[in-house]
């Protein structure tokens, strides 16, 4: 991870060449293997492409390998046109390519820094868009990857040299100084041997947001009481964090490389690693040809927690005890807590009242050697919750709405997504970490949801050691007149319908993507192959209790699964899975014919059974993200877990009311 200081202008290679990623597929084509050299005066913003997921960049079995050199020979192996991949094998490597160019929201979904490094590896060192995806934006930050707007690349091409500063400008002191020192790595070294200083904090007391309030609690070296406001760069300690086997080796790999195969960590206690994401992989025939690689990327994690002594979620007798982000938030996440860990769903855990976001393995690797982490205050949104969810919604339909709506108009980019008013209340504990998973399909930082009794009841009950009075004395409130640039919007839940995200059209260039949003009683007939409930997003407890109260009814008016239809529930966690035991919900679904999936993660990444294995095939899911094969290469709507469930026994999409089968 050894980086090189950034040069003060910057110009480019006469020799090296420019990529731009259009939606027509064919141009893409013809830049990579007929010579084609495109300018960017000659196109327009339309003309280039949309919402490019780290999915695309860096599929799942890509990220088997660990080596950000071997992954570079698979970048983009995920852009498929009729079928195909666009980039071959070594197509970005050998196109001696030294800018990439795409449209908006650079970067969504998945928090794997793998994407980055694909491009940086593969010789890319400046990267062209009309906006990243936050996370995306920050791995190229720690990798010392220049970022820039369509302006910048036509004097580039035109033979200017710019600057430095104004590719640096836009950011904060902080962010400045790790791009000029080449990355997080470099720079951490020069903080810590004297030779950079951090400018101090100047802000004046001031309200302050849930996510500003709980930095400021964090902050290091600071007065207590200091407050904080966007664009603060700040050192801030956390409370926990942890990785999964997708992630741990890279983690591994960066500290041993950094500061020897005998490093150690300061606080090994507060993190953990995870077991959950792989355990399934044999189940999809494509991931077959990579399960050395698996193994070998198990085998790293549990060396790297040997030598570590972190905390241990690895899988007993080949059962996970979890999905990490559940887990995290029945065992060890408190109120007021600062979490990172290597994953995009890391927010999931803002439901209770902690503040949580994924970040990339070399962010993780620093902060977890550092003891505290790099943080650029973000801006917040705050959404006040009205009214009540009619029976046949659930909180995944609120989020398939916002996605549709504020996400797509950008309000929720970068922003910490602050849920509140009455009718947070309505809303149990578990739907509230619904609301937070699904920030970072919106490209916010993180969600986070106001405390309240049912809160401190359910902590407890999950973590029995706590201490009520303590956590009661830990609640983060948002102050009055604090400051919401994405602004203040309230979301009647009554007028929420039972919605889709659909699956696009990504031979055309409209990519699939959770922003699709659409009515159910809009999309007509959509016959189903596959129903899959499951995943951080839907499966706990009461997403669980969804899926029973369809299957009862179901069983009540004498029906199994449609035929035709394989329908799969996967529990989140192993104590997720004891409570469905108990409830009677695990024979339940066995009555009804659902083929259900022992803990962990699995469909949701292409790693499990529920995965479409055909073109044809279609999926109702109630996973979070429906990207160009994430979860096989049929086509994929979102759903809730109640309509997933109503369809299973429809044969097509449908919406559950409680007449349904009558």
């Amino acid at each position: 991870m050894e980086g090189q200081a950034t040069p003060r202008t910057v110009h480019l290679d006469p020799n090296k060449r420019v990529l731009f990623l259009t939606k027509d597929l064919n141009l893409i084509r013809k830049q990579l293997y007929d010579g084609l050299d495109l300018r960017m005066e000659d196109l327009r913003m339309e003309d280039l492409l949309d919402d490019i997921n780290t999915d695309v960049m860096t599929p799942a079995w890509v990220c088997f390998d660990h080596r950000p050199e071997d992954i570079a020979k698979n970048a983009y192996a995920g852009l498929m046109h009729n079928g195909l991949r666009v980039f071959s094998e070594n197509a970005l490597l050998n196109g001696n390519f030294e800018v990439i160019v795409s449209g908006q929201r650079k970067g969504t979904g998945s928090s794997r820094e793998t994407a980055a490094q694909c491009e940086r590896w593969a010789g890319i060192r400046i990267v062209i868009a009309a906006s990243f995806a936050p996370i995306h934006e920050r791995n190229n930050i720690n990798l010392g990857q220049l970022m820039g707007d369509y302006s910048m690349l036509e004097r580039l091409q035109n033979g200017e040299e710019i600057q430095l500063n104004e590719f640096t400008n836009k950011y904060d002191p902080v962010t400045k100084l790790i791009l000029e020192h080449g990355g997080l790595f470099p720079f951490a070294q020069a903080l810590n041997d004297g030779s950079i200083q951090l400018p101090p904090i100047s802000t004046p007391f001031r309200p302050m947001t849930m996510a500003e309030k709980i930095i400021a609690n964090n902050l290091v070296r600071q007065p207590v009481g200091q407050c904080v406001q966007p664009g603060d760069p700040v050192i801030v300690e956390v409370q926990g964090g942890y990785s999964h086997e997708f992630t741990t080796a890279q983690v591994h790999d960066f500290l041993s490389e950094e500061y020897g195969s005998d490093y150690s960590l300061p606080n090994p206690s507060k993190f953990a690693v995870f077991e959950d994401h792989l355990l399934y992989a044999h189940h999809n025939p494509k991931f077959i040809p990579f399960i050395d690689k698996v193994e070998t990327l198990r085998r790293l994690q549990k060396e790297f927690q040997v030598h570590t002594k972190v905390r241990d979620y690895s899988a007993v007798d080949g059962v996970s005890p979890g999905i990490c982000h559940q887990v995290a938030r029945e065992e060890f996440i408190e109120i007021g807590d600062f979490i990172q860990a290597t994953d995009s769903h890391t927010c999931m855990g803002g439901a209770s009242n902690a503040l949580t976001w994924g970040v990339g393995a070399t962010e993780y690797a620093n902060l977890i050697s550092a003891g505290f982490t790099f943080v650029k205050v973000p801006e917040s949104i705050r959404f006040n919750l009205v009214g009540n969810l009619h029976p046949g919604c659930t909180a995944k339909d609120v989020m398939l709405f916002i996605l549709a709506d504020h996400a797509r108009k950008e309000l929720t980019l970068n922003r910490s997504m602050e849920f509140g008013g009455s009718g947070l209340a309505s809303l149990s504990i578990d739907e509230r970490a619904t609301l937070c998973n699904m920030a970072t399909e919106c490209s916010g930082r993180t969600g986070i949801c106001e405390a309240d009794d049912a809160l401190i009841d359910w902590l407890i009950s999950s973590q029995p050691h706590l201490s009520r009075s303590a956590q009661e004395n830990k609640i983060i409130a948002p102050d009055e007149g604090a400051e919401y640039a994405g602004g203040i919007h309230t979301i009647d839940l009554s007028n929420i319908v039972p919605m889709v995200a659909h699956p696009g059209d990504p031979d055309k260039g409209i990519p699939s993507d959770p922003t699709n949003g659409a009515k159910i009683s809009q999309i007509g007939d959509v016959s189903i192959n596959i129903a899959y409930g499951g995943s951080c997003t839907a499966g706990k407890i009461d997403d669980i209790s969804y899926y029973a109260q369809v299957c009862q009814a179901a069983k009540n008016a004498g029906l199994k699964v449609h035929d035709g239809v394989e329908f799969f529930i996967q529990y989140g966690s192993k104590h997720v899975k004891d409570v469905a035991v108990a409830n009677g919900w695990h024979q339940l679904f066995l009555d009804v014919g659902v083929n259900i999936i022992d803990p962990g993660c699995g469909a949701c990444i292409g790693a499990g059974p529920g995965v479409s294995t055909e073109e044809h095939q279609v999926t109702v899911s109630a996973i979070n993200r429906n990207f160009q094969g994430r979860s096989g290469p049929g086509k994929l709507y979102l759903a809730s877990p109640l309509t997933v469930a109503a369809s299973a026994f429809t044969g097509k999409i449908s919406s559950w009311h409680k007449e349904l089968f009558v």
